[in-house]
């Protein structure tokens, strides 16, 4: 599979996209005529810069209102297009692209626009040239790219052939079926594009909201089969205009656009009936089967509080690892790991961000092929030195530099906490709290890194993304969108945070960076938890108690039943599934907080109740008489 990206998709400068597309691993990058025009060299310093890169021109663009213009523009619509082959011949590409007209001007008819291909075919052949032609799906006359296919066939030039775009097909639901019957050799290059669904104006939808395939709601993989099954083997280039890209750095989101290309060749060659595409080998996607331990980077004084909250919830120390300052707690399956080494990667997380949760371990079939996919897609591996006798666990980098263990049951890897660690009698007087294993894992992160880190676990582990809602603070809105499997054995709820006055926003601020912003264990009964939690000394949020009043009036609630709600502070929501009941901690550290679940065939999270719990949590934080944040 070969791979490229126009340059528009990224920010910055022409050499510093180039260097970005070079090193995500890009074989190929199409000029977008505004990053030439913008650059100061000549057309053969930006050709010989692309090829130092080691990158191949795929396509120069756009060439606008060609087709079907009335004299005398038509005649000037040719002089334009010798200027563009002049400049093609010195950047060293051989591939224009012609979008369909859109001027007022322009008149209808597929023979008369055939017939300006074939002539223009016969202009670009005395050059070695090519053209491909795209429809605009707000094309004046051209929208649709079987009139476009028409159009190239009746031209019937060997340098005149088609360009197909995942956007202007898939937003206007044109049947994908028909590319199936296009000859691969007149597909010149192919566009790809994914999109949330919203409804608006197509050509503003294209412009401002197109992101990388994978990361919005359209129909990619399907209409990548589709050309895939043609026998097509050439290049599949990004082409993404979105505001958040355009002022992105362009490191990363060249990674991801590398990523979304790798990821979708993989599911494209899964198809049954696909055979010419060749990308990277590796294992299918991961299936998560739980969560194996959440791990905290602390110093002595912060563990020892740490320690004291995680006892009011019911957790003992379970063990303590044979060379390391690290200690083991359990309950039910939920195992947490506090880790005050003062050396290693805990120690240097923990010199950054403080007391945190770093690391999380997340249970899978076979750990050796779960990495082998993530590096494969990208992901950074990590590795660091054991003790003699140790489990060494394959780890990958995750949100905020925070690592990601991989763990299974059919290796040494399933008995690490036998292996590295020795048990130990926590003879403290705690009450079982029922709390019974971790029911999800609340990562916030910065607005512009949602859809880089929801593209990085879908495309590792069979797992989807659920539709975004908005989480009202009362300082400004917060993104959330889950990543989740089917069994519920994986739930990664990524709150996007766009101004630091927000909970979220703070935690980042204060934190310096994304991460873990809250654990949250689910049990059987939460109004027994609740009683097992008061005998521990624990603290719950306190919520406001004009919230009671509401819920019984909203969802026809028992007075009885609202009373017992209000007397544990634990919110209730309700949906056609089932029932949901949530109790919070007070914050830790720099807002960090545990949550307790109770599901009754409840799908959700709760989000009815963040601007309650949100309100709560903020209060909580702010000393008496210090200003909101």
């Amino acid at each position: 599979m070969k791979t490229s990206i126009a340059t528009v998709s990224i920010s910055g400068e022409l050499p510093e996209k180039l260097d970005a597309i070079a090193k995500a691993g890009f074989d190929g990058v199409e000029i977008f005529e505004n990053d030439f025009l913008a650059f100061d060299g000549s057309p053969s310093d930006v050709g010989k810069m692309v090829r130092d890169f080691g990158l191949e021109i795929t396509l120069f663009q756009p060439f606008r209102d060609f087709e079907g213009m009335p004299e005398p523009l038509r005649s000037r619509t040719f002089d334009r297009a010798e200027r563009k082959f002049d400049v093609m011949q010195q950047l060293g590409t051989d591939l224009l692209l012609v979008c369909s007209n859109v001027s007022p001007v322009s008149l209808g008819g597929i023979d008369r626009a055939a017939a300006d291909f074939h002539e223009l075919g016969e202009r670009a052949a005395k050059r070695g040239l090519k053209v491909g032609y795209e429809a605009l799906a707000w094309g004046r006359h051209i929208n649709d790219h079987r009139d476009a296919w028409e159009i190239v066939r009746r031209a019937d030039h060997p340098n005149i052939g088609l360009i197909l775009d995942s956007f202007h097909t898939l937003s206007k639901k044109i049947d994908i079926n028909s590319i199936r019957s296009i000859p691969k050799d007149k597909i010149f290059i192919v566009q790809l594009a994914d999109a949330p669904l919203i409804d608006m104006d197509l050509l503003y939808w294209s412009r401002h909201f197109r992101n990388m395939p994978g990361e919005g709601d359209l129909a990619v993989t399907a209409f990548t089969a589709a050309i895939a099954e043609t026998g097509y083997d050439g290049y599949f280039s990004l082409e993404i205009f979105n505001d958040q890209f355009r002022g992105g750095q362009a490191r990363p989101i060249a990674a991801d656009g590398h990523r979304s290309l790798i990821y979708l060749g993989d599911q494209v060659r899964r198809s049954p009936n696909v055979s010419s595409l060749t990308v990277p080998a590796m294992p299918e996607r991961a299936k998560v089967t739980g969560v194996g331990f959440v791990e905290f980077s602390a110093d002595e004084k912060d563990a020892a509080d740490l320690a004291g909250i995680l006892r009011t919830l019911g957790f003992r120390k379970a063990a303590v690892h044979k060379s390391k300052k690290v200690g083991l707690y359990r309950q039910g399956d939920i195992r947490l790991i506090v880790n005050t080494e003062e050396k290693g990667f805990a120690s240097a997380s923990f010199a950054v961000h403080g007391t945190s949760a770093y690391a999380m371990a997340l249970k899978v079939q076979d750990a050796k092929d779960a990495l082998a996919r993530a590096v494969a897609l990208g992901a950074e591996a990590f590795s660091q030195p054991v003790g003699p006798g140790e489990v060494e666990i394959p780890a990958i980098r995750g949100v905020g530099g925070g690592l990601i263990y991989l763990i299974d049951e059919k290796s040494s890897l399933g008995r690490f906490s036998e292996i590295d660690f020795v048990p130990m009698e926590d003879g403290a007087e705690i009450a079982p709290a029922h709390l019974e294993h971790v029911d999800h894992i609340a990562q916030t992160v910065a607005y512009d890194e949602m859809l880089t880190w929801l593209l990085f676990y879908t495309s590792i582990f069979e797992a989807q993304k659920t539709p975004m809602v908005d989480i009202i603070d009362p300082a400004g809105v917060v993104r959330s969108q889950v990543v989740e499997n089917a069994s519920g054995t994986l739930r990664i709820t990524l709150n996007g945070a766009e101004n630091r006055r927000t909970l979220a926003g703070h935690f980042i601020a204060e934190t310096f960076g994304s991460g873990v912003q809250h654990l949250a264990f689910q049990t059987h009964d939460i109004f027994a938890t609740a009683e097992a939690l008061r005998k521990n000394g624990f603290k719950p949020l306190q919520i406001s108690p004009n919230y009671y009043g509401d819920v019984e009036a909203r969802f026809g609630l028992d007075p009885e039943l609202t009373e017992r709600l209000k007397a544990d502070n634990i919110l209730y929501d309700r949906d056609e599934q089932g029932e949901y009941f949530q109790l919070y901690s007070m914050t830790f550290g720099e807002g960090f907080f545990f949550e307790i679940v109770e599901r009754r065939q409840y799908r959700g999270y709760g989000a009815p109740n963040a601007i309650f719990r949100i309100a709560a949590l903020k209060k909580a934080l702010r000393p008496e008489g210090m200003p909101r944040i």
